[in-house]
């Protein structure tokens, strides 16, 4: 009864707690004061009002934060949190000052407030480091959340949040590496080169384990299908079970192991999560990281000891100079060296001084700092590290708004800017074609529908004028244009999007198509123009490895047809994607165009580039459909399935809204449409219907050949089919193959001098090899594809073989390769001959 008592106490405070910390949300969106700031001093107002008040008080009693409430409950809600949501292509572009700062920049910072806090203060050295290393980790909660409110620069806000994520373990490491040498009391070579080599096991470690984690459940999650309950319990079991995995059986880091399976799920596995549980699991974990960050800020409130703070005050002081210092350090002479790096984007002094000044302390510290075992300087650490979470969350924290003020830095850039009035001429223009509608019921006063929709055009005309204001006065036409190519690139991702998630396009190609526009949009932003991107060059290097190999082990040839005929079906979805996505920027650009009154040469500049893009996807469209009617047709039949079930779906869930339909039922229902559409997805790769028997009767070699003695050389060739533009033969290669087309054109060449020059074309039902089966071939051709193509290949290793065992086919293939030989040269000593 005693330990019901006891749960039933703890469960009062927690979700007492929570119901303050619900007060505190309101109080401070309506002050616009940092939400963990005032969570921290509501927490000291209530542990002194315990200190009075004790017996009214006493549920408090029960709370206490401890190093493993904050290690194994908080922190993988808070880190999986932010990785999952953080942008990687982002992150991606600035690694480089992000690892910086998050390693040797941590290091560095150790250092520094280490030596600082030794020399004014006379605390042992190595503990004194471990002060400064407690000390160096950052926790940006306040300073994020603020970003997100005014709409900083999402560049600052991967460079703080990414620092965060990644500092974070490399403090914890360098901390326990510090604790085993302050515990054994003497340093070493042997004992720093294992300390490295921990650290690097440690890091690295725990991102294997988190990617490995996160890359399971993604596979899992892509094969529970519409099960919203599934969905969001692995990703929460995913956040735990990779800290916990990591930290306590591998012994790896289980903050990085958090951190990559976030980021894996939050990229790779992202888009395999259902469209209808997307939504309810972003809000799911935002709810989970306010719970976590609420009951943490008010638990380190409630545990600051304000006497224990006044009686180290002067101690506090040099540490405060300690952090302050060292990160100036780090931020203005660390951080301008890695931006000379070659292919690195330097950092603006602005966005140094924000995360000079944002660098605020937290989670991390406390849990290090209360987590020490026992020895001579570890109350004074914690009232230290606790002046100092104090120091930075109220003093930087509530001065860190003004200051992005004043740098300009709450200013919203130029393409929001934008964006903001856009949206006013889009909504007033959708009013505007909507109140007719008020008044088709005859009870809504035309007067008033009249007045509301002069509102609304004299609104459209303010906002016409702002943008072109903010044109003559900020904008030239080179910004114009890559702003249009910009917002013509996301509507035609937002294409690529809805047309997954009807299920038209598979996970792979749209994986690709995604790739491709992403880094045709960093490209826009960072240089301003279109690059050249290349889209899984590693992964088609290992496609041409591979096919090379089966050159040499032919049992994987089944394998390799199989992976080109997979390549050419996402090839050809890929087009109808391109071709559906440039149409509907077409559509809709003109449209656009005339509403917000862009200049035309920009609009004649955007349209020309997708009128040029459709026509080249319908032109590579026409090619596949005419090469391998079987992937168009079988297409299209999916695509009107689809549409069905589509329908299907819409249906219920409008029947289940109006209550028609018993919810349950529905859901049930809706559940196992939606998994007829996911087994709709994209195409599959089918078998194509093609006869070599037919196309072998053509070659002359065996054109006189009984059917019989033909079916058992068929029975030696092999499929093959490729893409365009891929080498059947390089020029300087000896083949020894018949070649059949049975789809597809392919065309000869040859290299003199640096020259290419076409020496012809073959097509479907014609062949090429014929001597060089009989061992006759030469070097000096190549023969490539120029459209996709699929042949028949018939080697002479082969049908060797054959011979060695059907002597009389022997007999009779090389009288008849004689034979044609002797017309050959006949043929040409005529065309000798004077006329």
């Amino acid at each position: 009864m005693e330990h019901t008592s006891q749960v039933a106490e703890v469960i009062w405070a927690v979700f007492s707690l929570l119901l303050v910390a619900l007060a505190i949300l309101v109080f401070a969106k309506r002050t616009r004061l940092p939400f963990t700031v005032v969570l921290v001093l509501v927490g000291i107002g209530l542990a002194e009002l315990h200190n009075y008040y004790p017996d009214q008080l006493e549920i408090l009693d029960q709370l206490t934060i401890s190093p493993d409430l904050i290690l194994f409950v908080f922190l993988p809600t808070l880190i999986f949190e932010s990785s999952y949501n953080l942008d990687a292509r982002q992150l991606r572009h600035n690694l480089a000052p992000v690892l910086t700062l998050a390693v040797p920049g941590l290091l560095i910072s150790t250092g520094l407030i280490g030596g600082l806090v030794w020399l004014a203060t006379g605390i042992p050295f190595t503990a004194a480091l471990l002060l400064g290393a407690i000390l160096s980790a950052t926790d940006p909660v306040a300073v994020v959340a603020l970003f997100r409110q005014i709409g900083a620069p999402q560049r600052l806000t991967i460079l703080v949040e990414g620092e965060s994520l990644l500092n974070d373990a490399t403090s914890i490491v360098i901390a326990k590496i510090l604790v085993g040498i302050l515990a054994t009391g003497m340093v070493s070579g042997e004992a720093l080169t294992q300390g490295v080599a921990d650290f690097f096991i440690l890091f690295v470690g725990g991102i294997l384990v988190g990617t490995a984690l996160g890359y399971m459940a993604s596979k899992i999650i892509g094969w529970v299908e519409s099960e919203p309950f599934v969905e969001i319990g692995l990703t929460t079991a995913l956040a735990y079970l990779s800290f916990l995995l990591a930290e306590e059986v591998l012994h790896v880091s289980g903050v990085m192991a958090t951190v990559a399976a976030g980021l894996t799920l939050g990229t790779w596995g992202r888009i395999r999560i259902s469209t209808s549980v997307r939504v309810y699991l972003e809000h799911f974990w935002e709810l989970m990281a306010f719970i976590a960050n609420a009951l943490l800020f008010l638990l380190v409130g409630l545990k600051v000891d304000l006497s224990a703070l006044l009686g180290s005050w002067d101690l506090l002081i040099w540490v405060l100079l300690g952090m302050i210092l060292a990160r100036a350090a780090i931020m203005f002479s660390l951080i301008p060296l890695v931006g000379r790096l070659p292919g690195s984007h330097p950092i603006s002094n602005t966005y140094k001084f924000v995360m000079f000044w944002g660098g605020l302390r937290g989670a991390i510290a406390l849990a290090i700092v209360l987590s020490l075992p026992a020895f001579e300087q570890s109350e004074l650490f914690v009232a230290l590290v606790m002046g100092a979470v104090l120091f930075t969350l109220l003093v930087q924290g509530l001065s860190i708004e003004p200051l992005m003020h004043r740098l300009g830095l709450d200013t919203p850039p130029l393409a929001d800017q934008v964006s903001f009035l856009e949206r006013d001429l889009i909504s007033k223009q959708r009013a505007i074609e909507r109140l007719p509608e008020l008044q088709k019921g005859g009870i809504f006063s035309s007067r008033i529908a009249h007045r509301l929709a002069l509102e609304c055009e004299r609104a459209i005309e303010e906002a016409r004028r702002s943008i072109q204001e903010l044109r003559d006065s900020e904008m030239s036409q080179a910004q114009e244009t890559s702003l249009r190519y910009l917002r013509a690139l996301i509507e035609e991702k937002a294409v690529y999007t809805e047309m997954y998630e009807k299920g038209h396009l598979s996970e792979g190609s749209f994986r690709e198509l995604l790739l491709v526009l992403n880094m045709q949009i960093d490209a826009l932003r960072y240089t301003g123009a279109f690059q050249h991107v290349h889209s899984h060059r590693f992964r088609r290097m290992l496609e041409q490895g591979f096919y090379r190999l089966t050159e040499y082990a032919q049992w994987l040839g089944p394998i390799a047809e199989h992976m080109r005929l997979s390549r050419i079906v996402k090839d050809y979805e890929q087009v109808w994607g391109h071709y559906q996505g440039s149409g509907h920027v077409l559509a809709s650009l003109d449209e656009v165009a005339k509403l917000q009154s862009i200049p035309a040469s920009v609009v004649d500049e955007v349209r020309e580039k997708y009128r040029n893009w459709n026509k080249l996807s319908a032109k590579q469209l026409q090619q596949v459909s005419e090469q391998f009617p079987e992937f168009a047709t079988l297409m299209q039949e999916r695509f009107g399935k689809r549409l069905i079930l589509l329908a299907e779906l819409e249906a219920t869930e409008e029947q289940a809204e109006r209550g028609m339909l018993p919810k349950g039922i529905a859901e049930s229902m809706a559940a196992d449409v939606s998994r007829q559409i996911a087994a709709l997805r994209g195409q599959p790769v089918q078998q194509l219907q093609d006869d070599p028997l037919v196309l072998l009767k053509k070659v002359p070699l065996f054109a006189e050949m009984e059917e019989a003695n033909l079916k058992l050389i068929v029975a030696l060739t092999r499929p093959i089919t490729l893409s365009e533009n891929k080498y059947l033969i390089r020029q300087g290669k000896v083949s020894d193959a018949l070649y059949l087309i049975s789809r597809g054109v392919i065309q000869f060449t040859r290299e003199t001098e640096g020259v290419t020059h076409n020496l012809g074309t073959l097509m479907a039902g014609e062949f090429f090899g014929e001597r060089a089966l009989m061992g006759h071939g030469t070097t000096d051709t190549g023969v490539i594809t120029t459209t996709p193509c699929r042949l028949f290949i018939l080697e002479r290793a082969q049908l060797e073989d054959l011979l060695d065992d059907q002597p009389e086919i022997r007999t009779a293939l090389e009288q008849r390769d004689q034979a044609l030989r002797d017309a050959y040269r006949l043929m040409k000593e005529k065309q000798k001959e004077p006329e």
